[in-house]
């Protein structure tokens, strides 16, 4: 039934992490639970960043490919939804650095603290603005 398989069939994403990195994996099953098909490779998270042009102050433990974007980071599955939805000319979205109540970064681990941070929209040029605020409290 075709129905089925289009059910079960998510959108694809395309993830480069260090195979030792439980954040990385955490994300992995945050985006999955999100409803994103994720295809991962334990290696070559700097060479893929490298490649795509991604700014090294922009850098973070796991990039994702997904519609033609680049996250890199701890980006919350419901800012990838909106980037999908808006298609702004962009490189992708950014989580820099790994803050504190990210999704990945978050749970009894981390004493659920939820630190506030930015994902940032990043232009072709390297150069970013705010794609939204996350003030500390949960977010999806």
């Amino acid at each position: 039934m075709p129905g089925l398989v289009r059910a079960a069939t998510g959108t694809p994403l395309e993830v480069w992490k260090d195979p030792n990195c439980g954040c990385c994996q955490d994300w992995v099953l945050h985006m999955e639970a999100a409803g994103f098909t994720v295809k991962v490779h334990d290696t070559g998270n700097n060479a893929v960043r490298a490649r795509l042009g991604l700014p090294q102050k922009l850098g973070s433990c796991h990039t994702a490919l997904v519609g033609g974007y680049l996250i890199e980071g701890h980006v919350p599955a419901s800012d990838v939804r909106a980037l999908l939805q808006q298609k702004p000319k962009a490189l992708g979205l950014a989580v820099p650095g790994m803050p504190i109540g990210s999704p990945g970064m978050d749970g009894p681990a981390y004493g659920n603290r939820r630190d506030p941070y930015d994902v940032l929209l990043v232009a072709r040029d390297g150069s970013t603005r705010v794609f939204k605020s996350h003030n500390g409290k949960a977010s999806t």
